[in-house]
């Protein structure tokens, strides 16, 4: 009796270390490289893909959409041992998104993203989209609708604009994007006035502020002003930056029209807001104080700058 109690206690350990080995296998800290694991990873795990322009704008540090992918990709595979985030370079675009629970994308315009039929079957199926910068521009037409379904809005050139400003965000909704969020104020490439669906429906604004009038032309231009706009501004409209959009289905997406500058990364809420809103697409769970992230330095964003730049030259 004592050997067969034992044989059972020795197996019933054994089931225990095989059950524990398996969590644990999933609560490992993801590589945001490693595409086959993901798509392979257990039904248990939120797959994030972070798609990111292999081009530029400018001089380092504009538009350094991989690395800011890097950076928020990692803070979500290193809070939620659940979660297994990738980022690929447009370069690698994505062939199969079928396992993919949301998609996030910086591109330097998101026409291609918005006409993807991989993207698009996705986001059918209740994937979360977020669009950050250049990546919320697409055409009127087709690539237009297909944004106002998947995230409620996008920049519409001859009526939404793209002025350098420095906007002020002092108060917020009550959303769980916005928890952790403090008042802050940078200067970045802060596009507004963006076509939304008729009446905001599903729409809340997350970053809104007084654009001022030096912002805005009245005479009519692809981005610089129209008299809708400028009328807007002129009234004191508040503009909104950024929004999360739950469609009929429940479908989540998420706009963001920041980040032109890659520095403003080390903004704490800056920073959170966008982290906040890859985990929302994704429908995880968003911590009271917001999703936590270490503060990065100059030299920690420009290694980022040289981390993506050499995953792009390895076809990353």
């Amino acid at each position: 009796m004592k050997t067969r109690a034992a044989v059972v206690i020795v197996i019933a350990l054994f089931s225990v270390g095989v059950i524990q080995s398996r969590v644990y296998a999933d609560d490992k800290p993801k590589d945001i490289f490693d595409y086959e694991g993901q798509r392979t990873a257990s039904d248990g795990v939120t797959k994030i893909v972070f798609i990111g322009d292999a081009g530029t704008h400018g001089p380092p540090g504009n538009h350094e959409f991989v690395a800011g992918s890097i950076l928020i990709a990692r803070t979500l595979n290193k809070v939620y041992p659940n979660v297994h985030a990738v980022v690929r370079s447009s370069k690698n675009w994505p062939k199969d998104l079928s396992h993919a629970d949301a998609i996030v994308v910086g591109l330097n315009h998101g026409q291609r993203a918005a006409r993807d039929p991989q993207i698009f079957d996705a986001v059918s199926k209740g994937a979360g989209f977020m669009a950050i910068h250049f990546g919320v521009e697409v055409n009127k037409g087709e690539a237009g609708d297909n944004y106002l379904l998947w995230m409620g809005g996008y920049f519409e050139t001859f009526w939404s604009v793209n002025p350098w400003w420095t906007p002020e965000f002092k108060t917020f909704p009550k959303h769980a994007i916005t928890r952790g969020v403090k008042p802050f104020s940078v200067r970045d490439e802060w596009y507004y006035h963006m076509r939304f669906v008729p009446d905001l429906e599903g729409v809340t604004p997350i970053l809104s502020a007084v654009a001022p009038i030096d912002t805005v032309r009245e005479q009519p231009s692809s981005r610089g002003g129209n008299e809708d706009v400028f009328k807007a501004v002129k009234a004191g409209t508040p503009q909104h930056m950024a929004w999360a959009h739950e469609g009929e289905n429940k479908q989540r997406g998420f706009g963001f029209t920041g980040l032109h500058r890659h520095e403003n990364l080390g903004n704490d809420s800056f920073r959170t807001v966008l982290i906040n809103g890859a985990a929302w697409v994704a429908g995880l769970d968003i911590p009271p104080k917001g999703v936590s992230s270490e503060t990065p330095g100059a030299d920690d964003l420009a290694k980022l700058i040289t981390e993506a730049k050499a995953a792009i030259a390895a076809g990353k």
